[in-house]
């Protein structure tokens, strides 16, 4: 949820960076940061908010080479298969649990990340990060179901909706295997969290059924099909479905009754870093109040950090979009790292069912 940071607070970031910009002008050349990140999930100046990679740039001389990327999978078979050095990476839960096992992750000196006290201690290790030692939470949520109240007259209570035949055509669904397949699954009552290849298959049937109704697989251009009324509805992430009701007063969510996943995003350093310290340093500067909070007011998510949660807006406290009651968290599910022959098989089986 994009929300304007308070022109004092802006004021005074600026006149840090002018501060700490006197003393770059020794000759040193300039270092470069590469940080791979999810699309519009940085608070990048707009709407008078604060623009967080040219402020790490200016505060401490740094070229920062920002680029996106748009699931977990895409993210991973880049730093697998490519030859691009990434300094800091932002993976979901399950994705850190298979870098970790698969020795692709650095482990962070903490002694370069003091903000990391900010971090409530829930947080601090987890089970895709038992040790803790690899990575720093970034934001967590839920998915839910963003929809069009000018479409959908009654508001929906399940993610069941998304196969129903009164709104052939004007569904949107992920268009990655690991979220859709979930959904499938929780309501043929599969427990998505640890599957098999026989889950899967069910999965696949049932997103078979559903493939005749949709308008299409999407990511990032959710964002354009249900801001411009384009669609009816979509699962997607809380924090992208804050933004996109901010930017048209037509949407509304829903929190599915049967619960949905629970997810963490959570930054990370991979061996193809080549400024391991400066990564640190990223990671130390996201983790500042100030900076965090105006992040995770421009993202919608939730944060896990207690000294950004502690500034933020009782109305934001209280939106169960962006912090849902335990009770409703109870019912949740997270997603674990999978045996490579049921990830694959899952890949292959989206795949014959997008064909």
């Amino acid at each position: 949820m994009k929300k304007f940071i308070s022109v004092l607070m802006s004021a005074l970031i600026v006149g840090t960076s002018v501060f700490m910009l006197s003393g770059c002008g020794n000759g040193e050349k300039q270092q470069e940061l590469n940080v791979f990140n999810w699309g519009e999930y940085i608070s990048n100046g707009e709407d008078g908010t604060i623009d967080t990679i040219r402020e790490f740039e200016n505060r401490y001389n740094v070229k920062v080479n920002y680029t996106n990327y748009e699931s977990n999978e895409e993210m991973y078979n880049l730093i697998k298969e490519s030859n691009s050095s990434y300094d800091v990476i932002v993976p979901s839960d399950y994705m850190i649990s298979k870098l970790i096992k698969e020795d692709m992750l650095e482990k962070i000196n903490f002694d370069n990340v003091p903000n990391f006290a900010n971090i409530m201690e829930k947080y601090k290790k987890t089970d895709f990060d038992p040790t803790g030692e690899y990575s720093v939470p970034y934001d967590w949520g839920v998915v839910a179901l963003v929809y069009n109240k000018t479409m959908v007259k009654e508001k929906p209570k399940s993610f069941s909706v998304l196969w129903d035949k009164q709104y052939s055509g004007n569904i949107l669904m992920f268009n990655n295997s690991r979220d859709a397949m979930a959904i499938a699954m929780r309501l043929k009552g599969i427990n998505p969290t640890e599957i098999t290849k026989k889950d899967i298959d069910v999965a696949s049937a049932y997103l078979k059924e559903q493939k005749p109704l949709l308008k299409k697989y999407v990511m990032d251009q959710v964002f354009t099909e249900m801001e411009g009324d384009q669609a009816a509805m979509a699962p997607y992430y809380a924090g992208d479905v804050a933004v996109m009701m901010s930017n048209n007063e037509n949407l509304d969510y829903m929190l599915p009754e049967e619960g949905s996943n629970w997810f963490m995003d959570s930054m990370c350093i991979p061996k193809t870093t080549q400024n391991k310290e400066l990564a640190e340093k990223f990671i130390n500067f996201m983790l500042e109040p100030e900076i965090g909070k105006a992040n995770i007011e421009y993202l919608g998510y939730s944060t896990p950090n207690q000294k950004v949660y502690d500034l933020l807006d009782e109305d934001v406290k209280n939106n169960e979009l962006n912090y849902p009651k335990e009770e409703y968290l109870k019912k949740c599910y997270t997603f674990s790292d999978l045996p490579q022959d049921v990830y694959d098989y899952m890949q292959e089986e989206f795949l014959k069912v997008q064909a």
